[in-house]
């Protein structure tokens, strides 16, 4: 019988978590206004401005300078990524890494020299290194 219990408890684990995809996911940043849309499985979401381009793998918008859009990245495991995104000019690149904390909830850290930019008066401002970022449904 109590084959039968653990045999069934591993069942519904299984297949509860086939079809979870953690790294297709809209996520936002209210306090900084930063978006981040994000397919890691397929080239599926239309980056705005660049359309012509056709699908990709998502793209950074919002409260920065421009829009950056997914170059590479690499699925550690459901709950880490690294992510590769360059500027809609392709003149910077900047690497981040993803860590999913909670069900609805995101750790992004920019690695090496933060690029991503916001304008401020008249002046470009760097935006902070690490944030959560939150869960939402477009």
């Amino acid at each position: 019988m109590k084959k039968k219990a653990t045999l069934a408890v591993a069942l519904a684990i299984a297949t509860a978590s086939i079809g979870q995809r953690p790294w297709k996911v809209n996520l936002q940043q209210p306090e900084e206004g930063i978006n981040l849309r994000l397919d890691l499985y397929e080239e599926s979401i239309e980056v705005p401005g660049m359309e012509a381009f056709g699908p990709m793998n998502g793209y950074m918008d919002g409260n920065i300078y421009g829009v950056w859009y997914v170059v590479s990245f690499d699925i550690k495991d459901d709950s880490h990524a690294n992510v590769t995104i360059a500027n809609d000019l392709g003149s910077e690149d900047q690497k981040l890494t993803l860590t999913q904390t909670s069900d609805s909830t995101y750790q992004l850290k920019f690695l090496g020299y933060n690029a991503v930019k916001r304008a401020q008066g008249k002046k470009l401002v760097k935006i902070p290194a690490e944030f959560v970022m939150k869960k939402v449904s477009r």
